[in-house]
């Protein structure tokens, strides 16, 4: 067994999702939230306890180790399946495995990036965490994944994407390890929706015109009026439902929103470098991952990103890394700076 840093465990579920439920659902939905709200508030003070095993020698092969707690809130639980072992059966565990090795595949094949560290760490993922637990997370380790509630949230493994976002979580914690906190955490949660969506059309095939550019379909049951939590398209569209809301996510500067909850805004204001890179990708065309994303996947590793780099930073980082892939003159060079354009970050 090998042992990391902690990090500050990093939440799908933004935390005023769980408010809304706790002050307005039925008994027993406001139960779960808040017995969620607390556990996440546990976790958020002291992540990152479980070490980890062996991970992969071979560069190109994965190391995945997923695990049950069997609802209970002890990790990592009991090994079900690791690499190389077929479907257990469950659900929740296949799932969590298939998501593992996807993001994986996009991080080697796309960038050739050998796991979480670059160097073969294991893949290791809890699933069954908890009772009624309604979120998933990335503890500085591991991933883990709730079964929701039944009600309004469906297990957090249903979504490939929500399994690619929390590891993407591993690779930032790694590389840039942006600050979670206002604009660097808002670059923080948008850079895991985008690697997020990118693992989920390169197993789907899908160009940028057939991707639906939402982040965790699926995870909704049908009594909740909405799509998806979030929309990389249309910012602020995803969901609009009595209970939760309005998804309150902006799409430009012109509507960023100052707050001091939710860690400043990380689920909120990631919603403008969200746009600013479907911008891109839609004007770029063909595979999102190929060129768009290899802009981003080279600003997240380039050694100029701080850990406190905000918006205008980490625009003009991609600017000039599309520059030095493809040309000062190149299309895909003016096609980023448009991109931030239209979101406000860069001006005109």
């Amino acid at each position: 067994m090998t042992d990391l840093p902690a990090a500050c465990a990093r939440h799908f579920l933004p935390p005023y999702l769980l408010e809304r439920i706790a002050s307005g659902g039925s008994s027993r939905l406001s139960e779960c939230a808040r017995h969620t709200l607390l556990v996440d508030g546990r976790f958020r003070a002291r992540a990152g306890a479980v070490a980890l095993p062996q991970g992969s020698a071979r560069r190109g092969e994965p190391a995945r180790y997923v695990y049950s707690a069997e609802q209970q809130q002890t990790l990592p639980g009991t090994l079900v399946r690791r690499e190389g072992e077929g479907d257990s059966g469950d659900p929740a565990v296949d799932e969590a495995y298939r998501g593992l090795g996807a993001t994986y595949r996009l991080f080697w094949e796309a960038y050739e990036r050998h796991s979480i560290d670059d160097d073969g760490m294991a893949l290791l993922a809890t699933v069954h965490y908890g009772q009624d637990y309604e979120n998933a997370f990335w503890d500085g380790r591991q991933m883990v994944f709730g079964d929701g509630d039944g009600e309004l949230f469906n297990r957090f493994t249903i979504a490939l994407d929500i399994v690619a976002h929390e590891l993407s979580h591993g690779v930032i914690q790694h590389e840039a390890a942006l600050a979670y906190v206002g604009q660097s955490g808002a670059l923080n949660e948008s850079l895991c929706d985008v690697f997020g969506s990118l693992v989920k059309q390169r197993e789907l095939g899908q160009s940028v015109d057939e991707a639906d550019w939402l982040i965790g379909e699926g995870l909704f049951t049908d009594r909740i009026v909405g799509s998806a939590l979030r929309s990389m398209a249309k910012p602020g569209s995803a969901y609009d439902d009595p209970l939760l809301g309005r998804d309150p996510q902006p799409g430009h500067m012109d509507a960023f929103v100052v707050t001091e909850a939710d860690n400043g805004g990380v689920h909120i204001n990631s919603g403008i470098p969200n746009r600013a890179f479907h911008l891109v990708a839609m004007a770029l065309g063909g595979h999102a991952w190929e060129r768009a994303g290899r802009i981003w996947y080279d600003t997240l590793i380039d050694t100029r990103l701080r850990q406190d780099s905000d918006f205008v930073a980490f625009a003009s980082l991609t600017v000039d890394n599309a520059e030095r892939r493809f040309g000062a003159a190149s299309t895909e060079a003016e096609t980023v700076r448009e991109g931030w354009r239209g979101v406000g970050v860069l001006l005109p």
